[in-house]
């Protein structure tokens, strides 16, 4: 049966993406999980794996077009299978309409002009993104009008439709407000933006307007710590090193394993309590800073960890990330302690429910069974989702993440 293959959403924010370059030619066969395809978003090139074995039949997508989330780019046959008598042009949606969510009991009851196009089953025909928002907003999409090709609901759509549901009665109008002054001053110049730097805005923003962070911090005593990590990259060579960062990665690991909630996604009416521990670690390119992640931590001993760090941060930078690594992370880790950086709170990552920022590990005057010493101290603050969690249950996590880095043979264990 042919596969058609969609434009993925590769990162919280991603709306659409482009196929820099395909490493397959129409009519080559390709095994399931083989790169077919660089895809630029708005932050990074990710390398496209297929997620079906055969030929590809069909490039719909050319190279440096942008394409929306979930639109067709390719399609994939078996070899001696034809292409679907259905195919839509270059751009289009694919052709299989995916069952609509089921509404929440609060739906909202706005009725619009017209009723969206049905498939012939009786199914809403959305992008996935647009069944994404519906569903966290609890929007029926069979009263949503689509404006996309063919009657399909996009994004803009949903919003549209919410901010209609949301909006007061009208009152009298209010008096208009003066005009904004738009000259620039003497000697200013426009600098424009990047993608990139775009996309954070556009992040970091819905980030804090639709998460209520709240921020608890901690000293963490790395004298232990610090040892261990000499000794370890005294054993394993100059090849292969832990740095700081693998160390609190690695005890988040534990950490989130005890306290699922923070690894866990908000969902409107419910949490997504995710099987597998992801952390991201935030990474600063010359163009801006992105999220990609270790998968499966909680599988991974010190030095594997260590080892996929270090991968994860060359590939970073030349631009070979893989999909997954870009768009699973359930948890994330912001390190500015190369930089000298004491303290500082990082903004959640969406859809992540917190974020851990740490600074450098410095000596500094500490008092030990009413002793004066001198002790390596690294500053530790948790920003957290309280639509997640309450501070008690924050300062419990962020507790158990102090006392493993504070025994560090636990690391090892």
């Amino acid at each position: 049966m042919a596969t058609t293959v969609v434009m993925p959403q590769m990162g919280y924010d991603m709306r659409e993406g482009t196929v820099v370059r395909w490493r397959k030619r129409e009519g080559e066969a390709v095994a399931r999980g083989e790169v077919i395809a660089d895809i630029q978003t708005d932050k990074a090139t990710v390398e496209f794996e297929a997620y079906a074995a055969g030929v590809l039949r069909k490039i719909v997508a050319q190279e440096g077009v942008p394409v929306p989330v979930g639109q067709l780019i390719a399609v994939i046959t078996a070899p001696d299978e034809p292409l679907p008598a259905n195919l839509p042009a270059s751009g289009g949606p694919a052709p299989a309409a995916v069952p609509a969510a089921a509404p929440a009991a609060s739906t909202v009851a706005v009725t619009p002009a017209a009723a969206a196009p049905v498939a012939a089953a009786g199914e809403v025909r959305a992008s996935p993104i647009a069944r994404r928002i519906a569903r966290e907003r609890g929007i029926d999409l069979a009263l949503v009008t689509g404006t996309g090709p063919g009657g399909r609901i996009v994004e803009k759509d949903v919003e549209e439709f919410a901010a209609r549901a949301a909006a007061p009665p009208p009152r009298h109008a209010p008096a208009a407000a003066p005009p904004m002054a738009t000259s620039e001053a003497p000697g200013a110049q426009r600098v424009e933006l990047s993608r990139m730097r775009q996309a954070i805005a556009r992040v970091t923003v819905d980030s804090k307007r639709e998460a209520p962070h709240f921020y608890v911090s901690a000293d963490v005593d790395m004298t232990r710590a610090m040892t261990l990590r000499r000794d370890v990259n005294e054993h394993l060579g100059a090849e292969r090193r832990v740095s700081v960062n693998d160390l609190v990665i690695k005890a988040c690991a534990i950490a989130l394993g005890r306290h699922p909630k923070f690894n866990a996604f908000f969902r409107g009416d419910h949490l997504q309590m995710n099987g597998d521990i992801n952390i991201g670690i935030a990474i600063a390119l010359p163009a801006g800073l992105i999220v990609p992640g270790i998968n499966v931590c909680q599988k991974k001993s010190l030095v594997e960890i260590a080892d996929a760090a270090k991968d994860l941060i060359a590939r970073a930078n030349s631009g070979t990330l893989r999909n997954e690594e870009y768009s699973g992370t359930t948890f994330s880790i912001s390190n500015l302690g190369p930089f000298d950086v004491d303290s500082f709170t990082a903004i959640i990552f969406p859809p992540h429910a917190a974020v851990l920022a740490v600074g450098r590990v410095k000596e500094q005057p500490v008092v030990r069974e009413g002793q004066l010493a001198v002790a390596q101290v690294m500053k530790a603050t948790l920003s957290v989702d309280h639509r997640v969690a309450d501070g008690a249950e924050a300062a419990q996590f962020l507790v158990e993440i102090r006392k493993l880095l504070e025994t560090p043979i636990s690391l090892l264990a």
